[in-house]
This record gives structure tokens, C-alpha cells and sequence, in this order.
């Protein structure tokens, strides 16, 4: 068994894929690893909208800021500390609050073939 420990520091930050607002992703551990789930972190700039339709099961935790996410009528708002779990299939609209968001996630299965 391999254990790993990942701080924000050591993430390369990219803007998530198919959009141009204030948010990025960096993945610390992914398919090249070879396990099964990706893990990582995301930024989000003050006031973003991402809209999208989860390809994969989303887990994300709130490390600093705030989110909302809106589902089928119904929103989540989450602060440091809280998780918002998402499932292949939902459509979303995240939301950042206007002091941006810093997150941690777990995604099953790994969310870049997921979108390929």
C-alpha cells in the first residue's frame, strides 16, 4: 500500500476544462497513480458560476470561502469545513461566494476520462 499526503502547495493549478470563468483545478493524485479515484483541489475566484452535468460521483470539501450549488430547485450553500457530494448524472450550478472558494476533491472514476 502507498501513502500519500498532498498540501495546496504542491499543486499546479489549471483552468477546469470547457470554461473561462476564475476557477481551476490541480489534480495531486489521478489514472497516473493508478488507483481509482482522483484527488485534488480547486479555486474559485469571487462571485464565479460554473454550470455543468457531473460526469463522475464529486465529493468536495470547502477549505476556505463559500459555494453554493443548486441542483434540481434546491441549493447547498457550504462554508470551511462542510462537504457537498455530487452523482454522475446531476446538473449543477456552483456557485463561489464573494470572498472565492478554496476546495479539496475526490472524484470516482477519475473525472479527466470521464470528460475525454
Amino acid at each position: 500500500m502507498t501513502v500519500y499526503k498532498f498540501a495546496l502547495a504542491d499543486v499546479s493549478f489549471e483552468r477546469s476544462p470547457g470554461q473561462q470563468a476564475d476557477i481551476f483545478t490541480g489534480n495531486v493524485l489521478d489514472q497516473h497513480h493508478g488507483g481509482p479515484v482522483t484527488v485534488g483541489f480547486g479555486r474559485y475566484g469571487p462571485n464565479q458560476i460554473l454550470e455543468t452535468t457531473i460526469a463522475v460521483h464529486d465529493t468536495m470539501v470547502i477549505l476556505e470561502g463559500g459555494v453554493s450549488v443548486t441542483s434540481n430547485g434546491e441549493t447547498f450553500n457550504a462554508g470551511p469545513g462542510e462537504i457537498i457530494a455530487m452523482q454522475d448524472g446531476d446538473r449543477v450550478t456552483i456557485r463561489s461566494h464573494e470572498e472565492g472558494a478554496v476546495t479539496a476533491y475526490v472524484t470516482y472514476p477519475h473525472w479527466q476520462e470521464a470528460e475525454s
